[in-house]
């Protein structure tokens, strides 16, 4: 009985924070699951669907935050006015109706919440978690920057063009189509390779944090400039093959790469390659770090 009453007691002294946490649920429980049905059934909006590395990014966040919790039942109560402002504004979002705002009300809640209940310790506790759910978080982000791909676009269909070149294929570049055959193929805005640029990225940053190469300013500048130029290389494989497979009259090869699993197996791959590209940028500098002893060593979380 003695040992009951003691986490009657603990459950009485976390009750304000056992109580968000179920209101959050309840609240925001119904647009995750709306979130993960379109990501995972693709019947979300093409720009909302360029977040769907939340689907792996959310539980971290959770598994990051519930890890934590030690940490953040030994910081003192301290209230921010700036966490009142941001729970208040979150409920306005969350109210209005508007699909976007809704969304971003998510983080912005959250970030409220930390400060209310810990002030601005609470806030530093929390920013990874905070910042993959904010990063995750579907926006019209993708629609805004959509129009300024296409210098990027004539880049991809320029190269997979010359690349068709030297296997023999009568290939025209026009801007960002290719002329195959008497076949048109177009490398779309959505088409440039941002969706998977931003999981790769997305991923990186939490292979980054979890196996603690962040604390390395080399380590984190290399991996994001490989995932950077990973990203953009694999997608001109991509959009050479999806070209090759068009203007050869393959439907089959094309759909299954452009819609079908083919499609989910490239990404697949390009995420496999992280973790090699991290392991290969990490046995790199260990062995630049053994020839030259002398080198400063940089500091550790």
């Amino acid at each position: 009985m003695h040992f009951k009453g003691k986490r009657l007691r603990k459950l009485g002294y976390h009750l304000p924070e056992v109580a968000v946490i179920g209101l959050l649920l309840l609240a925001y429980g119904p647009l995750l699951v709306h979130w993960y049905d379109g990501w995972l059934n693709k019947t979300i909006s093409t720009e909302h669907e360029y977040f769907s590395h939340g689907v792996i990014g959310l539980p971290f966040a959770a598994y990051l935050a519930w890890e934590k919790r030690r940490q953040w039942q030994a910081l003192p109560p301290v209230s921010h006015l700036l966490g009142l402002g941001l729970l208040l504004l979150g409920v306005v979002g969350y109210l209005s109706g508007l699909s976007n705002v809704v969304n971003l009300s998510l983080p912005v809640v959250l970030a409220g919440v930390c400060l209310w209940f810990k002030g601005t310790a609470g806030l530093r506790l929390y920013a990874f978690p905070w910042f993959l759910v904010a990063l995750a978080t579907p926006t019209e982000l993708p629609y805004l920057i959509a129009p300024y791909t296409l210098p990027l676009q004539r880049f991809i269909a320029g190269t997979a063009g010359f690349l068709l070149v030297q296997f023999g294929m009568d290939v025209r570049v026009d801007q960002i189509y290719l002329y195959v055959n008497e076949r048109i193929v177009e490398v779309a805005p959505y088409c440039a390779g941002l969706k998977m640029l931003f999981t790769s990225l997305y991923v990186g940053l939490m292979l980054l944090y979890w196996t603690g190469a962040w604390c390395s300013r080399s380590k984190t500048i290399l991996f994001i400039g490989g995932i950077v130029a990973t990203s953009v290389s694999a997608n001109i494989v991509r959009n050479t093959l999806l070209t090759f497979f068009h203007g050869a009259g393959h439907e089959q090869a094309f759909a299954w790469l452009h819609e079908g699993w083919g499609g989910d197996l490239y990404s697949a791959c390009m995420l496999g390659i992280l973790i090699v590209l991290l392991q290969g940028i990490e046995h790199l500098l260990s062995a630049s770090l053994e020839l030259d002893p002398d080198d400063r060593v940089e500091p550790t979380c």
